[in-house]
């Protein structure tokens, strides 16, 4: 297969999976597409809510995107939608830029989201340490849980974007909390918390809460905000098409948001893709997924949605349920699609404290807050995650990230280091292989052997240097490489300035024992370091016989045996 082919691949797991598919598989599938479907519904709307547009948008999303990433994704069971991870960021972007702007940039991320997938780049996962992913969720966790206050309390006010100015409003107006609010809320998150386990596999406590106060508001006519009340309702049928208007003024701006919700767009699905690897024994396919959610974000501004990921609770909810294929999925957006095209005036009467417990109780279970397993953490880690926490709290994900990622790779650079050792070869430093080992052979005097273990690189390379002031008395130094486990071009050139110094000097370089990777490269490199290829040998023994060679074109000196 040509590389053109292997980098646009477009296989969509539906496909495999529809292989020897049958009636009992449909019915599981069926049945655990009706119970995620229950549990998207209040979801999808106190997350659209909860990031300042109208909750049909989070409805449209889920039908949208949730469709699209089971029909085209790379794994059996994950379930795309909107996601408490967005909440915070999208909030941000619509007041700052206006909804007309947040759509260009869900357009903008998935047209990132498909590049990435296309070019190959669906282990992005790997490079963001766990300490990083946890330090931002819990971030993300805190401020859905401060952003929901204003609903929870009932409070008449317009709440602001960012912590500090979030804080400030709260603490102003916290004492005009509306008390028939406070205390449906608060039974709302109470029984959401309080619902029992194995209830909750056939009635979400979600829906549970949803409908119990939504009830007990429209029977007892309680004076609490609602759907209705706020939004005017939903719209009953389907959603229209909206075409996106491009501002070339303003495409520089969105970048960086349209950026930040493709990073953690990709983040999001592949830590969901793992999880449910994990819960079911399957591997998935994550440059597939990669593209499948790439599509679904850039369909569903077109429909006034907004942006989706891999949502974990629901994925997790779908395979406790017996979801097995993409096909529970594509039911579960069908169920959300049947009820907006029959039920959504009724969504009128739900009141936003139920909708805002809903999210403070995913704000409570979204985060990782296990403190003995955290003091088990290398001091690095824990600060790589303390400062990620603060960043995306105080600030964005955005500038969180990107100074997470920085300290994890300054700490990283630091790690490697200190691990990488040249030490002088002596007799007591005997190995398990005989040809790279020095104990029990002769070094002709005059030369020093000097063993390169761990990586070679820009963060180390200097340590190269002190081989001249510790050999000085030697003509010829051997570096033995077969320990070595990393070469980069930093290393590379550091050994090709010590090959010229000690040419300088009338000296001489010889390198051993290395393999791999760092082998071709030394060949490739090996003209630019003006190295003769004699001087190149594959391990110990080779390299003090082309020492005795060396020394043989001048006057002799006496062996030292070690």
């Amino acid at each position: 297969m040509s590389d053109i082919a292997l980098l646009f691949r477009f296989r969509p797991r539906l496909l495999s999976t529809l292989r020897g598919y049958n009636r009992a598989s449909l019915r599981d599938d069926t049945l655990a597409g009706l119970t995620v479907g229950i549990v998207a519904l209040p979801l999808a709307m106190a997350f659209a809510i909860a990031s300042g547009v109208s909750p049909q948008s989070g409805i449209f999303t889920a039908i949208i995107a949730g469709f699209i990433v089971s029909a085209l994704g790379g794994t059996r069971v994950c379930i795309g939608g909107p996601t408490g991870a967005y909440i915070v960021i999208l909030f941000g972007i619509v007041s700052k830029y206006g909804f007309t702007n947040l759509m260009l940039c869900t357009f903008m991320a998935g047209v990132l989201l498909v590049l990435m997938g296309m070019l190959r780049l669906g282990q992005v996962i790997k490079y963001f340490p766990m300490p990083l992913v946890i330090g931002f969720t819990n971030g993300i966790a805190v401020m859905i849980f401060f952003t929901q206050l204003k609903d929870f309390f009932g409070l008449q006010v317009a709440m602001p974007s960012g912590f500090f100015p979030t804080m400030a409003t709260l603490r102003t107006h916290i004492q005009d909390f509306q008390p028939v609010t406070l205390a449906l809320a608060g039974a709302s998150l109470a029984l959401i918390l309080a619902w029992p386990k194995k209830l909750n596999k056939y009635l979400p406590s979600p829906f549970v809460a949803l409908l119990t106060a939504t009830v007990v508001a429209a029977l007892f006519s309680l004076p609490v905000e609602t759907i209705g009340s706020k939004f005017g309702g939903i719209p009953q049928g389907l959603p229209d098409f909206q075409p996106l208007h491009f501002d070339p003024a303003s495409f520089s701006e969105l970048l960086a948001p349209a950026f930040t919700i493709a990073l953690l767009g990709a983040i999001e699905s592949l830590l969901c893709a793992v999880a449910a690897d994990q819960m079911i024994g399957d591997k998935h396919d994550s440059n597939q997924e990669l593209i499948a959610q790439g599509i679904a974000n850039m369909v569903v501004p077109f429909f006034g949605g907004i942006p989706a990921t891999g949502a974990i609770a629901r994925t997790g909810t779908n395979i406790q349920n017996g979801g097995r294929s993409p096909v529970a999925g594509i039911v579960h957006a069908l169920l959300l699609l049947g009820v907006v095209l029959v039920a959504a005036p009724l969504a009128q009467y739900i009141p936003l404290a139920v909708l805002a417990a809903i999210l403070i109780a995913v704000s409570l279970r979204m985060g990782d807050w296990n403190w003995r397993e955290f003091s088990t953490y290398p001091w690095r880690d824990l600060v790589v995650m303390a400062v990620t926490f603060v960043l995306t709290v105080v600030f964005d994900l955005t500038i969180a990230v990107e100074i997470g990622l920085l300290l994890a790779a300054v700490f990283f650079i630091q790690r490697m280091a200190g691990a990488s050792v040249i030490a002088r070869l002596r007799p007591e430093h005997a190995r398990l292989f005989e040809r790279h080992s020095i104990s029990g052979k002769t070094l002709p005097a005059g030369v020093a052997a000097f063993r390169v273990e761990g990586a070679l690189f820009f963060g180390a390379a200097d340590r190269l240097d002190a081989l001249l002031a510790e050999a000085d008395d030697a003509q010829i130094i051997i570096l033995q490489l077969h320990r070595m486990v990393l070469l980069d071009a930093t290393g590379l050139m550091a050994i090709g300035a010590l090959n010229d110094k000690l040419a300088e000097e009338g000296r001489t370089l010889i390198l051993c024992g290395a393999g791999g990777e760092a082998a071709r490269r030394l060949t490739r490199a090996q003209p630019h370091m003006h190295m003769r290829d004699d001087n190149v040998q594959p391990d110990l023994v080779a390299a003090i016989l082309r020492a005795e060679a060396v020394q043989a074109e001048q006057p002799k000196a006496p062996l030292m045996a070690i």
